[in-house]
């Protein structure tokens, strides 16, 4: 399954070269976004603005403990959507575990300004496009079964703020669109899921480390 790259993908590319020295070429970065993951073989960003793309790969033990994330099921027919998204965060969380113990980004720190001298930093860029290649891999896989995948947005544009990337996904029943963002925490921690909406108005949790940067 592949990703037409919408204009927001141009947005956010703009963005990431107006905003980043990133050695990342944008034909590499596009290649990420469309490309159909799978457990052998997948592609993955850090070092700000996809400056470093490495290949890895899940063993189908890793897979299973992603599995069990979606294993529980709520009998509520109305909460259905709501319980797949905070198994979508929780599964991000143990994918970055598991990937940033290979690829050395374990110890990525939320937010990006003040992070530089730490080891294995991702930035927003780095984020959205890993998550949605995650989540690429759990549709792939049938595991999300209530969303749909959609482009990656970005807010501000200087104009208000510095720009902020994140992935998005879209409830099939409801039509309603949800920021899925992995940025606000360390490393393996859930990632954040809000109504699109309220994380375009400047949403940052109010525990999140970014607020005191």
């Amino acid at each position: 399954m592949s990703y037409p790259i919408h204009l927001s993908l141009f947005s956010f590319i703009f963005c990431l070269i107006t905003t980043l020295s990133a050695e990342a070429a944008v034909s590499d970065i596009s290649k990420i976004y469309q490309e159909q993951p799978t457990l052998e073989a997948f592609d993955v960003c850090f070092g700000g603005g996809c400056a470093e793309i490495r290949r890895v790969s899940l063993s189908p033990v890793e897979w299973l403990k992603v599995e069990a994330i979606f294993a529980d099921k709520t009998k509520d027919a109305q909460l259905k959507a709501e319980f797949e998204r905070k198994q979508i965060a929780n599964a991000i969380g143990l994918l970055e575990t598991i990937v940033g113990e290979k690829i050395g980004t374990a110890t990525d720190r939320a937010g990006t300004f003040n992070n530089s001298k730490f080891p294995g930093q991702l930035d927003c860029n780095d984020e959205s496009i890993n998550t949605t290649t995650y989540m690429q891999l759990m549709h792939h896989y049938g595991l999300i079964k209530l969303h749909a995948l959609e482009d990656m947005r970005t807010r501000n544009f200087f104009f208000n703020g510095w720009p902020h990337t994140t992935a998005v996904i879209r409830e099939v029943a409801t039509g309603r669109r949800y920021a899925v963002d992995s940025w606000f925490y360390d490393n393996g921690v859930p990632a954040t899921i809000v109504p699109f909406e309220v994380w375009k108005s400047g949403y940052i949790p109010i525990d999140s480390p970014v607020q005191r940067h």
